[in-house]
């Protein structure tokens, strides 16, 4: 069994030069820190997707078999994950979803500006990356 630290350690590798880049002083700075649902991670894999969403584009309600972390790069994403509140998220802040959790709001929150997020899904291997809600 593959634990969290590992799984940790790799979402991390692809994370930190975004992370650098995004800082406009040195120093550390903690952008998301949550605790982990307990998964087996044997045959899964990550997959990083940058997105761009239009003014005013979302995208219709799914799920994510995995965990994913997403990281907003320009502009503001809004979004509901699980039972949580909407939030609007702005570029340099994260979220995460956990397995499976309903994500049923996610869409560029501005009419005039278009939005760009990275999202890292780790999900098993040979499922779906979404499905629809």
């Amino acid at each position: 069994m593959i634990n969290r630290r590992l799984l940790l350690s790799g979402a991390g590798a692809l994370m930190a030069r975004t992370l650098l880049f995004s800082q406009a002083q040195g120093g550390r700075k903690v952008v998301l820190q949550r605790d982990l649902p307990d998964v087996d991670v044997k045959d899964w894999s990550i997959t990083a997707v940058e997105l761009t969403y239009a003014p005013g584009e979302s995208s219709a309600a799914h799920r994510h078999p995995g965990i994913t972390i997403v990281y907003v790069l320009e502009g503001e994403i809004r979004s509901q994950v699980g039972e949580g509140p909407e939030t609007t998220y702005t570029a340099g802040q994260m979220f995460l979803e956990t397995p499976n959790q309903l994500h049923g709001v996610s869409r560029n929150a501005s009419d005039s500006q278009p939005a760009k997020f990275l999202a890292m899904l780790l999900a098993p291997k040979g499922k779906p990356l979404t499905t629809p809600a």
